[in-house]
């Protein structure tokens, strides 16, 4: 009888152990989802920032370029497009399909950013203008926030991402359904350019 007392208790203490190992890594990955998450939404606040920025802008150079109607119709239809894809985001940073479209509007939104900004250097009245030249310092502080808060959201997402990998915590991932989040990333190498706004 001993002895299976004492079966018994080396059992329980490594059941208790081996609970006690699972609710510590799930508290992890908890953990690091939401950092993530939380990363996502300072490239929100930016974001949403960058989108009320744009109107301005175009309405400041609309009274300049009133034959570029289609360029400055662009540019609006690709912030509409940017914000859409944006709020999709923000509800579930972790869909990958979310954050793909997200990349891509954004792209699109900095190409007609700067084809905006190529048919205003057409105009020295437009470059100018204080309040395209306020405006445009604004966004270009924008874009330069919105690169730090990206990048520090791809940080917390790889940190996420390699923790949910990592034997044995992939079993517990994959147990809870922590699934991988997806990188905030540009595709080629003309749109990781940020678009040009300065009129110097």
């Amino acid at each position: 009888m001993g002895a299976l007392l004492i079966a018994f208790v080396v059992i329980a203490v490594v059941f208790f152990f081996l609970i006690l190992f699972v609710i510590g890594q799930y508290n992890q990955l908890v953990t690091l989802r939401n950092r993530f998450k939380n990363a996502f939404s300072q490239i929100d606040v930016q974001l949403k920032r960058r989108y009320d920025l744009i109107p301005n802008l175009v309405e400041t150079a609309k009274g300049y370029l009133k034959h570029e109607s289609s360029t400055l119709e662009a540019v609006i239809q690709a912030r509409n497009a940017a914000q859409s894809a944006g709020g999709r985001a923000a509800a579930n940073p972790g869909d990958p399909q979310a954050m793909r479209e997200l990349g891509g509007a954004e792209a699109g939104l900095s190409g007609a950013l700067s084809r905006l900004m190529v048919v205003a250097e057409a105009y020295p009245d437009l470059k100018a203008n204080q309040n395209m030249m306020q405006l445009t310092e604004e966004l270009t502080s924008t874009e330069n926030k919105v690169a730090f808060a990206r990048q520090a959201y791809n940080d917390s997402v790889m940190t996420y991402n390699t923790k949910r990998e990592l034997f044995p915590t992939n079993l517990i991932a994959g147990l809870f359904q922590f699934l991988a989040a997806e990188l905030f990333q540009v595709d080629s190498a003309e749109e990781r350019q940020a678009p040009k706004v300065s009129f110097t």
